[in-house]
């Protein structure tokens, strides 16, 4: 689909249409986790007393990002998961440092847009956003790149049990600011909104643990939580949805 914006992002936010996206895995002396290890135990203790079923694996960051002819290429480098939680908690400290991540942002054939509620036991409860996750090594490719794409295709799968149409477009849009470099790629579904909330509430039953309590339909800017709904989504449905 072609994505057609508007109106302005979100303020802290600019909005880069991309045509590609690449990553490759760098090695990084992050200094600001180095200095702040005392400060990141005791967050993650913090963290796992409130949500035990946390993990402390192997995520990537990114240590740059640079743009050309509508292509952007990340250089993402290996942290702990508690390293990055401690950095996103402290209000993302480090300017030289970005949370990147991939998503596939699903729309409806009747003009809405789909996202989720994250679960209860997941580190962003009751926060409102599309299927995504921090990429991983299982996203790093023997030839030293990291898969956003792939990534982002995967978490929609898993979280949603649907399926990106085949011949989809295959264009981002990057949504930068807040510490974050989010791409995101909008898929036209020829379904309407209603029926594909059911697909994924049905997914979602079948599931031991869902990472998602629930899907939420958005339909206009009138749907736009700014309590719940972090400000790369509000700012790509700012973009997307006409006053």
């Amino acid at each position: 689909m072609s994505v057609e914006f508007a109106g302005e992002a979100v303020p802290g936010f600019t909005l880069t249409p991309l045509s590609r996206i690449s990553a490759r895995r760098v090695d990084y002396d992050w200094a600001w986790a180095r200095d702040n290890a005392e400060a990141i135990e005791r967050n993650w203790e913090r963290r796992r007393a409130k949500t035990p079923g946390l993990f402390d694996g192997p995520v990537f960051l990114a240590s740059g990002c640079t743009i050309a002819d509508g292509a952007c290429e990340t250089a993402l480098f290996e942290a702990r998961y508690s390293r990055f939680i401690a950095f996103r908690d402290a209000g993302v400290p480090d300017a030289l440092v970005a949370n990147a991540f991939a998503a596939i942002v699903p729309h409806s054939a009747d003009g809405a847009v789909l996202l989720g509620v994250m679960g209860g036991h997941t580190a962003n409860a009751g926060q409102i956003y599309f299927p995504c996750g921090t990429p991983d090594p299982d996203d790093l490719r023997p030839d030293g790149t990291v898969d956003l794409a792939g990534s982002a295709e995967r978490e929609f799968r898993e979280e949603t049990g649907l399926t990106v149409p085949e011949g989809a477009a295959a264009d981002w849009v990057l949504l930068r600011g807040d510490g974050q470099l989010a791409f995101l790629r909008p898929v036209r579904f020829d379904l309407d909104a209603e029926t594909l909330k059911s697909r994924i509430e049905s997914h979602r039953g079948h599931e031991d643990e869902p990472e998602l309590a629930h899907s939420v339909i958005a339909r206009s800017r009138a749907d736009l939580d700014a309590a719940r709904m972090p400000g790369f989504v509000q700012a790509y449905l700012a973009s997307i949805f006409a006053e």
